[in-house]
């Protein structure tokens, strides 16, 4: 095995202390407490007790419209991902904080050691799925929890496969999805998994929020909230037959007015995923 790199990870958060907790619980396993980056939007809010050991802070809020804004958070943190090679990273990784990446326990290492053996010239992506909730057999979603111990469903998305970890300074697009000027490339056994969108009550508190209305976001949450009937209402299908469909797929397919990001003709295949992965978050 190689020697271990320096990896840093990062995010901005809103609001968000549900799966910050659990961000900042299992990044700081990873990695370590002392490589997490966190930037809060906006001065009204608190850092919170959990985040000890980290690198928090308050930053003035960026905008308040949701494309004006998303460009600003993203322009932000590519800046400090720049930064952050400064002090002495190798890698650094950019998520939001509902986000996960994880290394398929069947490869036997962490995800620094997993990390630290990958040839990365620019970017990595992990290949991304959306969890959703299971009406019929799942409840509401706890912090207190493992969350793959809660949730075991989640549809195979282009939107998370995103080149989230970066072995240079480069400008991250809108929600991390692309690395702007280069391509992108998917690892085999990682994942990126999304839970922003698996909790129906989580999910109707969002839709109220006065705050998210005024900055235009319902519609985008009410449209992403279609995870929950994909995975209630279709079949599970193979995990490992799917996903390595996808990753061929989303390789060779491109939208052709984004070439540097995945596609996968609109298909919605829903995984079940497999045991081994449940004691992993």
């Amino acid at each position: 095995m190689s020697q271990l790199k320096n990896i840093a990870v990062l995010t901005m958060v809103r609001n968000d202390d549900f799966f910050l907790r659990k961000w900042v619980e299992y990044y700081g396993r990873e990695l370590g407490k002392e490589n997490l980056y966190i930037y809060y939007d906006g001065e009204d809010q608190t850092i919170a007790d959990f985040c000890q050991g980290t690198n928090a802070f308050i930053s003035p809020k960026i905008g308040w419209q949701v494309v004006a804004a998303e460009k600003g958070r993203l322009r932000f943190l590519s800046e400090k991902a720049a930064e952050l090679f400064t002090k002495g990273y190798d890698l650094v990784i950019g998520v939001d904080a509902d986000e996960y990446i994880v290394v398929d326990p069947k490869a036997g290492v962490s995800l620094r050691e997993f990390l630290s053996n990958q040839d990365i010239q620019v970017c990595l992506s992990p290949l991304g799925l959306d969890f959703g909730q299971k009406l019929d057999e799942e409840g509401n979603l706890s912090s207190e929890d493992l969350f793959l111990s809660q949730r075991h469903y989640a549809q195979i998305g282009t939107r998370y496969t995103k080149p989230s970890i970066i072995a240079q300074p480069c400008r991250w697009g809108s929600g991390f999805h692309r690395v702007k000027g280069h391509n992108f490339h998917i690892a085999q056994d990682l994942y990126l998994l999304h839970f922003g969108y698996a909790d129906k009550r989580l999910l109707e508190a969002r839709m109220g929020d006065a705050e998210l209305v005024a900055q235009g976001r319902k519609n985008h949450v009410y449209k992403r909230s279609r995870t929950i009937r994909y995975v209630t209402e279709k079949k599970a299908r193979d995990f490992g037959r799917w996903t390595h469909f996808a990753r061929i797929c989303q390789t060779w397919c491109r939208l052709p007015y984004a070439l540097n990001k995945p596609a996968m003709f609109e298909l919605r295949i829903v995984v079940r995923i497999p045991e081994r992965f449940a004691s992993l978050l």
